[in-house]
């Protein structure tokens, strides 16, 4: 075998290890032979459906065994897993199932009205299954998820390295776009970064030796959401390395369940996305001293959102022995960067070692000198996406071959240090042009966030008639903490050059980030124009 493709892997793992832990969420818990039984009844379900080979199958479902199982069972059928981000609205649901051909919804039941809502503006859609989860018996219109996974198994198709994982992006600078991704490059892309690492053009054989060898893979425990690529990409790569996934119960963020669930099913590797998790996690064990051991974890890893050195410093001294893994990727370039910070080294926040084939490049199409304050656009080659889904122009743009090779461009911008390691900027869509100067949002809200009265900053750019336009802030003070508009604004022109301090500081009871800890920009930008204009 040459090429790779998820569900042969995870039979393999089935084969070799059957009475394993594959997925433990609270009281429910599969073996690897149930995990394989499971997603092979399910996918027997779809292809018994008739639909042509790749057609979409949508997880509109928040975490829980039942996103796996519809992640697997999907490919099983030959067909392509979409996501769905549950916050979605009645015509962002619309849109996501219409430009992703959608022909099945997994849902929990909770989203039954909204599904009710749009259904009948989406006729090609054949099948809904239903996820119980208390808040209602399943609709006429749909089947129980329990009843098609009750199928029984049937000869599925052949497994293919070319069929698709589609992941669409989360849509907050403009509509999603789905990221098309054939199953053999982004199993080699994910590996690469992973725990126990296969030979990139091995085979099935290669993954039995190295069980025999080490046994039950680590035990991965995703904090985020699985409707994300952070999420989700880990939770595969996790399985696809032999081990377990273990899953919070809740459908909201909380830290002492986490740290609970960590300490309880002794997780070696806990996700997270940035400060917004990691600040809560680290107030719950101080607050805890002596409740959580963690004598089974080896590292944090964190992708999506800025980590701030001060609380990576805070969770080092708790737990000397854990490395801290800051990662830098996006659905569309994976692998583009990374820092590890332990009790021997502390890596400063947005600092990234880059990853293999990864340059960053000036507006000229140059390397960007090392050690200057040249900031170029990061761009990574080797493994990538196909495109994006039904948008050639976007792909066109996003995707470029330069010379002989072909490279993810997604608009992220950084500067170089003179050690090669990169200094995170932003995304270059985010940028703001003030008076001609260069501004990066991320690297200001960095700079709020060092104030000891800040928990939380976003910062925009508004039109202006000075300078084309100015900075604005948005900020969240934390709980009985405050401080002035003027004091913030010193605080950033002390750590930065003085036009990328804020122009205007907004209070906000909370800046609102979305499940995954990301930002959204629009939103913001809006409401600082409307605070502004309340002002004149």
């Amino acid at each position: 075998m040459s090429e790779w493709s998820y569900v042969d892997v995870w039979r393999t793992v089935a084969g070799k290890q059957p009475l394993a832990s594959a997925i433990e969420a609270g009281e429910t818990v599969y073996s690897w032979r149930e995990f394989v039984d499971a997603f092979e009844s399910l996918g027997t379900y779809f292809h018994q459906l008739g639909l042509p080979r790749q057609s979409t199958v949508a997880a509109y479902l928040y975490n829980g065994p039942e996103y796996l199982l519809t992640f697997a069972g999907t490919m099983a059928a030959g067909h392509v897993p979409i996501n769905t981000n549950y916050r979605y609205g009645h015509d962002e649901l619309a849109y996501l199932f219409d430009n992703a051909d959608t022909r099945i919804v997994v849902f929990h039941g909770t989203f039954t009205d909204k599904i009710e809502a749009l259904r009948h503006e989406l006729p090609n859609i054949v099948s809904y299954l239903h996820v119980q989860d208390g808040t209602g018996p399943c609709p006429e219109w749909a089947t129980p998820f329990t009843e098609a996974l009750a199928t029984k198994a049937a000869p599925l198709p052949a497994s293919s390295p070319d069929d698709l994982v589609m992941m669409y992006t989360g849509g907050t600078t403009g509509m999603p776009k789905g990221v098309m991704w054939r199953q053999d490059d982004l199993f080699v892309r994910l590996n690469a970064g992973g725990f126990r690492k296969y030979p990139e053009h091995g085979d099935l054989g290669d993954i039995a030796r190295m069980i025999d060898e080490g046994g039950p893979g680590y035990a991965l425990l995703p904090a985020c959401p699985l409707m994300h690529g952070t999420g989700l990409f880990t939770a595969i790569r996790a399985l696809a390395e032999a081990g377990r996934v273990v899953l919070l119960p809740s459908r909201k963020f909380d830290a002492q369940e986490l740290a609970e669930t960590i300490e309880e099913y002794d997780v070696n590797a806990v996700v997270i996305v940035g400060d917004p998790f990691a600040r809560p996690l680290l107030l719950e064990i101080r607050e805890n001293p002596t409740k959580y051991k963690f004598t089974a974890l080896v590292a944090i890893v964190s992708s999506g959102a800025m980590w701030s050195q001060e609380i990576k410093e805070g969770l080092i001294e708790l737990y000397e022995s854990v490395l801290l893994v800051d990662t830098f990727s996006s659905s569309e370039a994976l692998g583009m960067g990374s820092s590890v910070s332990s009790k021997r080294k502390m890596t400063q926040t947005a600092s990234f070692k880059l990853g293999e084939m990864v340059r960053v490049v000036n507006e000229d199409g140059q390397d960007v000198t090392p050690g200057t304050e040249e900031i170029g656009r990061l761009m990574i080659g080797g493994r990538n996406p196909m495109g994006y889904y039904k948008d050639q122009a976007k792909s066109d743009a996003t995707f470029q071959t330069i010379g002989s090779v072909r490279y993810s461009v997604p608009g992220d911008m950084a500067k170089v240090r003179e050690d090669g390691s990169i200094h995170l900027l932003g995304r270059g869509s985010q940028c703001i042009n003030t008076a001609g100067e260069k501004v990066f949002p991320e690297e200001v809200e960095e700079s709020l966030k060092t104030h000891p009265a800040v928990a939380d900053a976003c910062v925009v750019g508004t039109p202006s008639d000075t300078y084309g336009s100015q900075v604005v802030a948005a900020v969240e003070f934390h709980v009985g903490q405050s401080a002035s508009e003027a004091e913030l604004i010193e605080h950033v022109k002390s750590r930065l050059a003085s036009y990328k301090a804020p122009r205007a500081v907004r209070i906000v009871e909370t800046i609102g980030r979305a499940v995954n800890g990301k930002m959204d920009y629009a939103r913001h930008q809006r409401e600082a124009v409307e605070w502004l204009s309340s002002l004149a």
